[in-house]
């Protein structure tokens, strides 16, 4: 019982804070325009100072795991192997492959991993999660643009990549962090406090501006799609990858954050991703929709599960 209300705990208030927002779209408070602009303020400026903050604020020397870092690029890139030889044979349309590869494997982890791993296991564990997607969120957005690019019809260009990745806020926001905590250099306290005030508006924004994306009329003609994108990103994924992670001898902080990076969410980037590049972007709206409202319950079952077990 004690871990079942853990579990309610951590993941409760990330679903009433996207109930919030859906309810505040419903009154009418805002539109999309209103929306888009809240989305772009989160990716582009206070979600990169929460993960500066937290960059920057961590012991890297002390919190630094090879293993586990090591552990999370093989893995993520083991996934979209697998996705990219399986989903041509589930989906005949091109334009719904790369929408669905993106799906199953780029996962909302800057939004999820830190306030799950923060509840879970503190705030001074967060590190390992902030290295994780500094290391883990560059190659979510290079292998998006391989599998988007490679069915179009293109030849992915290492250069669209390498702008992609190096222009990303929350690659810029880490590389600081790294930067600053390494060279010693210390910000005034009046910047510092304003950075992290800033920072905490991030997580409670984004979950408002998700729950007012959510559209639930659309359903109709991507069942099966979502069904697959779905399934695949909340379920199989983790069930193939967890057990590993657990034989390697991850625990606590770095399982929870295992946990989080293949059981969240589709990355709400993925949409933008797939309007640019001739993607079906209404299927990778709705994708991002529905994993972010099953992810609620998924992720209490993964935090439940783990608990009884004694592994985190």
């Amino acid at each position: 019982m004690e871990n079942l209300i853990l579990a309610f705990n951590v993941v409760m208030p990330l679903f009433l804070t996207i109930a919030i927002g859906y309810g505040l779209k419903v009154l009418k408070f805002y539109d999309k325009p209103a929306l888009d602009v809240m989305n772009k303020l989160c990716f582009k400026v206070f979600l990169p100072l929460m993960l500066f903050e937290n960059v920057y604020k961590t012991d890297l020397a002390g919190v630094f795991n090879g293993k586990i870092l090591v552990f999370s690029v093989i893995s993520v890139f083991v996934m979209f192997v697998i996705l990219m030889l399986l989903i041509p044979r589930v989906e005949k349309d091109n334009a719904r492959r790369g929408v669905l590869i993106q799906a199953m494997f780029r996962s909302n982890f800057v939004l999820f991993g830190l306030p799950v791993v923060i509840s879970l296991c503190g705030e001074e564990a967060s590190g390992v999660t902030a290295l994780m997607i500094a290391v883990v969120v560059p190659m979510y957005n290079a292998l998006s643009v391989v599998a988007l690019e490679t069915f179009r019809g293109g030849k992915p260009s290492l250069k669209k990549i390498g702008r992609g990745v190096i222009t990303n806020p929350l690659i810029i926001a880490s590389a600081l962090g790294i930067l600053l905590f390494f060279t010693g250099v210390k910000l005034p306290y009046a910047v510092d406090k304003t950075i992290a005030d800033l920072g905490k508006i991030a997580t409670p924004l984004a979950l408002v501006v998700l729950g007012g994306s959510f559209d639930f009329s659309k359903i109709r003609g991507y069942a099966r799609q979502l069904l697959i994108g779905v399934g695949g990103k909340l379920v199989i994924g983790p069930a193939l990858f967890l057990p590993i992670g657990v034989a390697l001898g991850f625990r606590d902080v770095e399982l929870t954050s295992l946990m989080i990076m293949f059981g969240a969410p589709t990355a709400v980037s993925s949409f933008t991703m797939a309007q640019q590049m001739d993607g079906d972007s209404e299927l990778a709206g709705q994708l991002v929709v529905f994993s972010s409202a099953f992810s609620i319950l998924t992720i209490f079952i993964w935090i439940f599960i783990l608990k009884q077990l004694n592994l985190m």
